[in-house]
């Protein structure tokens, strides 16, 4: 292999632990909230705001981030969004109260939102779009889908060996590592046609889901029709309507909405949506149901976790084999479906469960779903991007899959925090309660995900990934003078 090959997967490398870190920083809280909720204090309704805040800054802002990669430098944008997220980590495990933990939790989401573009962005201009694209995207996409499953496991074992703070101090030596080494391997690139920023459309979009996921919160406590409830509803949607028509007037859009013509990248976002939707709650539920129903420490909480994350890395490889032989599509409808059939097994959870009966087979299932779906989402959210447009199209795919989270996370919670009080008005006993409450919550789930085997079927088009556009010289990310 020549020096540039060698640098250039070397580099993507470096891009796919940092965002494995970023990655794993979703997931990894789960399995300490318990812990969190009891060192500082955090009352029932508040905890869900420690993912919250940061899937929802996380997504609102990575539009902006991708523009900024774009206009003042992919490599620079890398590296500012590296130190945010590093500083932002210690002040996270540092955190004394519930406002300080939210607020360096959004802060790690600001991190997170200008990483991921900019990484995914250098990745996407450096290999040709074709068979070298799909095996980068492919490695990729391993990295999220492992990432989300890894967290859960390592946020258990750091919990009990340690303590809750350490699921943000072990990003630091990640940060680290890679501020010294992104100047050696990533060269500086840029889209001279981009002009502007566009703050407003950041703060609209970011503002308005906020407001959304506050309002699905507050119903289950308030009620869906209480004058909060509606208020913020409200706003929530004045304010998404505001975005959508400033960037229909914005001649530098941050969100350039005729990308979406493209079928596959339509595809693609929708089961992005669909898969951060499912994939954040069902692992928040299943943390709540084997600490609060079944009795796991955080550490046997993690090691259950252990099926997950071992088979996912497994079927991502296998995935991102399978995208180059047989297609994008088949390999996203089978992961799509495999979810699917995680969480209709989920929906008969037991109160007097047991790990090889109630969740290792629902385990198996889901790991099959997240290799299957993350490699070709990866690969389809790009068919036919031209590299000028790679920092939107990136920003987009992530964007759906962290708003679809935050908004899974407050939707379904909301359906099982219902359900649990009826239940437990009816007579139930509070393990029982909780259990009727998962139920609906995983119910919700199957819905969801089985739209998303519709989409993959209905969007995803198989001449839009061959054809793409007209193939581009890669910029380089590295300098061969290094």
């Amino acid at each position: 292999m020549v020096v540039s090959d060698r640098r250039k997967w070397l580099a993507l490398a470096l891009l796919s632990a940092v965002q494995f870190m970023v990655v794993l920083d979703i997931a990894i809280v789960n399995v300490a909230l318990p812990s969190i909720q009891v060192d500082l204090g955090f009352s029932q309704e508040n905890l869900q705001w420690v993912i919250s805040a940061y899937a929802l800054v996380f997504g609102g802002f990575l539009l902006l981030g991708g523009r900024a990669a774009d206009l003042l430098g992919r490599r620079r944008i890398f590296l500012a969004g590296t130190i945010v997220f590093t500083i932002s980590s210690l002040l996270a495990g540092l955190a004394w109260s519930e406002a300080s933990l939210i607020g360096a939790r959004a802060f790690q989401g600001l991190g997170a939102a200008v990483i991921t573009p900019a990484a995914l962005s250098i990745l996407s201009t450096t290999f040709v779009e074709g068979r070298e694209r799909n095996i980068a995207l492919g490695v990729w996409g391993a990295v999220g889908g492992f990432g989300a499953a890894a967290g859960v496991l390592m946020g258990g074992v750091l919990t009990d060996a340690l303590s809750w703070e350490w699921i943000f101090f072990v990003n630091i030596p990640v940060g680290l590592t890679a501020l010294v080494l992104a100047p050696i391997l990533l060269k500086e690139s840029r889209d001279a046609s981009v002009k502007s920023f566009d703050a407003l459309g950041a703060v609209l979009v970011t503002s308005g889901l906020s407001s959304l996921v506050y309002s699905i919160t507050q119903a289950a406590t308030d009620g869906w029709l209480a004058g909060r409830t509606v208020a913020f509803f409200a706003a929530s949607i004045v304010l998404l309507l505001g975005f959508v028509a400033w960037e229909i007037r914005h001649p530098e859009p941050l969100m350039r909405f005729g990308i979406l013509r493209t079928k596959t990248v339509t595809g693609a976002n929708v089961a992005g949506f669909i898969l951060g939707t499912a994939t954040f709650s069902l692992f928040l539920m299943l943390t709540l149901y084997m600490q609060q129903v079944l009795g796991y420490s955080p550490m046997k909480t993690g090691v259950a976790y252990l099926a997950v994350a071992g088979t996912a890395i497994f079927t991502s490889a296998i995935a991102a084999q399978l995208v180059t032989r047989i297609g994008v599509k088949p390999v996203l409808v089978v992961g799509m479906t495999s979810l699917t059939a995680g969480l209709v097994y989920f929906t008969q959870v037991s109160v007097g469960g047991s790990y090889l009966a109630d969740l290792l087979p629902g385990f198996l299932l889901v790991a099959v779903g997240l290799g299957f779906s993350f490699v070709p989402i990866s690969i389809a959210a790009l068919a036919g991007i031209q590299p000028a447009e790679a920092g939107l199209a990136s920003g987009l795919i992530n964007t759906s899959q962290q708003i679809g989270g935050a908004l899974g996370i407050a939707a379904l919670s909301t359906i099982a925090t219902s359900r649990t009080e009826d239940a437990i008005a009816g007579g139930s006993t509070q393990a029982a309660a909780l259990v009727s409450g998962f139920h609906g919550a995983f119910l919700a789930g199957v819905i969801l995900a089985a739209i998303g085997i519709v989409a993959a079927l209905t969007l995803i088009r198989r001449e839009e990934l061959e054809q793409g556009a007209e193939p581009v010289e890669a910029e380089p990310v590295f300098d061969l003078a290094a």
